[in-house]
């Protein structure tokens, strides 16, 4: 996982990443024709949940030491909050999404697939992408294909992401500062 804001000599990359923090990882990830508007209100909730569990994981330990039951409390209650979504989700859907490398920013995507005959340029498309490891519950984000390159495996895509909500951004935002906080801290225990 490597966290970026540098420039870039690709147009297609330039477009999607030049301003804005980025980060190139392995994730749980699916593009699919729609032209669906994704399940944003959905998203926003989950990545909240997501940084209230990273929040409070980080506070973990002064809170313990204190005996801190609130901030427990507050911890438990946000991951019922995701459990209870992802226990509805799961019952409706049975399969997985494969993993794939990917660079991943508020703006858009670009990912390498195997096939993406249905995906030409200007395409609307569906997003699926799991934005946590740890957790199979996965955002679905409308986007238009912006480029399309043939590659030795299959094809690349990047895919910019449409009429998002802006509190769907910003949270997008959020969770990938917080990526690139991770990873700075990883690097600098080595």
């Amino acid at each position: 996982m490597t966290g970026d804001l540098r420039p870039t000599d690709d147009p297609a990359d330039a477009l999607l990443f030049q301003d804005s923090l980025d980060m190139s990882l392995v994730l749980p990830v699916q593009v699919v024709p729609s032209s669906a508007p994704g399940r944003q209100t959905q998203a926003v909730t989950l990545l909240h949940g997501l940084a209230q569990i990273e929040d409070l994981r980080k506070d973990e330990g002064a809170a313990e030491e204190s005996g801190d039951l609130p901030l427990l409390a507050q911890r438990m209650d946000a991951k019922l909050d995701l459990i209870l979504a992802l226990v509805g989700r799961l019952a409706m859907r049975a399969d997985g999404l494969p993993e794939r490398p990917l660079r991943w920013s508020a703006a858009g995507v670009r990912v390498d697939l195997e096939d993406a005959a249905d995906l030409t340029l200007a395409a609307s498309a569906l997003v699926r992408l799991q934005p946590a490891q740890w957790l199979p519950d996965h955002l679905e984000l409308p986007a238009r294909v912006v480029a399309r390159r043939n590659i030795d495996n299959g094809v690349r895509l990047w895919l910019a992401f449409v009429d998002l909500r802006a509190d769907l951004v910003e949270a997008l935002d959020r969770h990938l500062f917080r990526l690139h906080r991770r990873e700075v801290a990883e690097q600098r225990r080595r």
